[in-house]
């Protein structure tokens, strides 16, 4: 039975009518809220006491969900049951039964504000919004620009396409959660930008929509005005209602007798109160009067009608927001499955529009172009050295501190190298399965090992005497310490070992040439580290012919 408020019967009403319009119930009490109406509450079983605030979406949800508002009278949704903890007490629950396992419900049973088809389809709708199952095709629209959000549909594995906004433009693309394994990393099934994906689906909904294009443009243009008076009705029996709690306010005062100043008093403040509240009313109301949508004309409604001839002008105008789009989407179309062929470039669509028509386009994927800005082929090689040596983050450290800038002039990040190398089919650093023999230390690790000072290690690197591993400058040294390098490090110096000094004497040269044939393995060298007569010495072989060397 209806409520014999009229202002109780036309909230409700409302509700009904924007999920018509809006398709959720959080869009619904959005709108509720946003346009400041109140909404009624029952505060007992009896339905005799009425307050009216702010919109709660518990309430706007459950006057959507119960079938009683579609006339139907109903017993049993729920069964309280006891069961037993794992401590083995009695505990008491209430579980909600699905519609199937109701006691008593009985359709048609009183006047409802819906019919029963209506309801059951906002059921469905309803279902629909509810974030789905893995690997299923649903879920409330959201705001994004990726149009088959919630209906795209992997055509490799089957699976639910997630939406992606990746890059600097934050473009929206596709992809699907199921990986396959490529060269030992994992690699989405399906991963494809949206621009043209969006584009073919808009162009062959806009094309099924041709023969409604003029009535949909004119339905547009009503919806504003309907909103409006849907709105202008709600403040009107507000102002109604308010203007009623007034003067019952001031009846109520005026019987009080005059002498009990303790109830008059309450009673006053509750009369201010109403007034007060009637004032505010009537303000919004006649605020809401002035934001009345402008009428259109004949001549407009001329021009909007051409207008609607034309819906990809409107489908692509500033003011269809992407929410508009997918609503549109969603109400002809069920599932778009993608199927991507990489080789042929190219993406093969399915859409199964509903009524169980079904419709194929093939999207000519873009190829990649070349790049207009490359990293310079310097840092390119460098890069590629490191990258057998080093990780990321260190490969980034070595070219920040060289004073190497990316092509957009900032510093570089592991993010930034790896891009670099995936794009430059560069291999990433793989530690070695055997190690190369001999420990790979650090100048100070080598120091210690050797009983010597770091600075005599850095000597020794810079005149070539050992052997260290630096790919480029700024790079740190790494030392191989091998049986042959421990040999080289004595604490006393072997027989027919010189001093350098006394070397440059016997061979007649420069300290530069000495050390320049101990680098080219002409001369020995060893490092005497304890003692006063600690530090290099050459071994000097006189292996210089004279006038009366005889070859054989």
């Amino acid at each position: 039975m209806l409520h014999p408020d009229e202002a109780v019967r036309q909230a409700i009403r409302c509700v009904f009518e924007r999920f018509a319009e809006l398709g959720s119930a959080r869009r619904v009490w959005l709108w509720l809220r946003g346009e400041g109406l109140s909404f009624p509450a029952q505060y007992n079983n009896y339905g005799n006491e009425i307050r009216w605030g702010t919109p709660t979406y518990t309430a706007i949800h459950g006057i959507l969900t119960n079938p009683v508002y579609a006339g139907a009278y109903v017993y049993g949704k729920s069964r309280h049951e006891r069961v037993l903890d794992e401590a083995g007490k009695i505990k008491k629950r209430s579980r909600k039964l699905p519609q199937s396992q109701w006691a008593v419900l009985i359709h048609e049973h009183h006047e409802g504000y819906i019919d029963r088809a209506t309801y059951e389809a906002n059921q469905a709708r309803l279902g629909t919004n509810i974030r789905p199952r893995a690997h299923q095709p649903g879920g409330a629209v959201r705001e994004g620009a990726a149009l088959l959000q919630g209906i795209a549909t992997c055509g490799h594995c089957g699976r639910k396409l997630r939406t992606q906004y990746p890059g600097r433009n934050a473009r929206p693309g596709y992809y699907c959660a199921g990986e396959n394994v490529v060269n030992g990393r994992g690699v989405h099934c399906l991963n494809i930008g949206g621009m043209q994906i969006d584009q073919a689906v808009a162009d062959s909904l806009l094309e099924a929509l041709k023969p409604a294009a003029l009535e949909a443009a004119l339905q547009a243009t009503q919806q504003l005005e309907s909103d409006h008076h849907a709105a202008l009705a709600q403040w009107r029996m507000t102002v109604e209602r308010v203007r009623y709690e007034a003067q019952r306010a001031e009846r109520r005062y005026r019987a009080v007798d005059a002498e009990n100043r303790l109830v008059a008093r309450g009673l006053e403040a509750e009369w201010e109160l109403r007034l007060s509240e009637l004032e505010q009313a009537q303000t919004e109301l006649a605020r809401k009067r002035q934001l009345r949508p402008h009428t259109l004309s004949p001549e407009e409604r001329q021009r909007i009608g051409a207008l609607g001839a034309d819906l990809k002008r409107v489908w692509a105008a500033p003011t269809t927001t992407d929410r508009d789009k997918k609503e549109l989407l969603r109400t002809l179309l069920e599932e778009v499955i993608i199927t991507v062929q990489r080789d042929e470039w190219r993406a093969h669509l399915t859409l199964r529009w509903r009524g169980g028509m079904i419709s194929e386009i093939d999207v000519h994927l873009p190829r990649l172009n070349p790049a207009r800005i490359h990293t310079d082929e310097d840092t390119v090689e460098l890069v590629r050295r490191l990258a057998a040596h080093y990780p990321d983050g260190l490969i980034a450290g070595i070219l920040n501190r060289q004073g190497r800038k990316t092509v957009r002039g900032e510093r570089f990040s592991a993010n930034q190298v790896g891009s670099l190398r995936r794009y430059r089919d560069i291999a990433r650093f793989e530690p070695p399965a055997e190690p190369p023999k001999g420990e790979l230390v650090t100048i100070a690790g080598a120091a210690d090992i050797l009983q010597v000072a770091p600075s005599t290690i850095h000597r020794w690197l810079a005149e070539g005497l050992i052997a260290g591993e630096q790919l480029t400058p700024g790079a740190p040294w790494r030392i191989r310490i091998t049986d042959e390098l421990r040999a080289r490090f004595v604490e006393e110096p072997p027989e027919g070992y010189v001093a350098m000094l006394e070397a440059t004497l016997l061979l007649g040269v420069s300290r530069q040439t000495v050390l320049q044939r101990v680098k080219r393995g002409e001369l020995d060298a060893v490092h005497v580290i304890r003692g006063r007569r600690k530090g290099i010495r050459i071994r000097i072989i006189d292996d210089q012919p004279d006038l009366f060397t005889q070859k054989s």
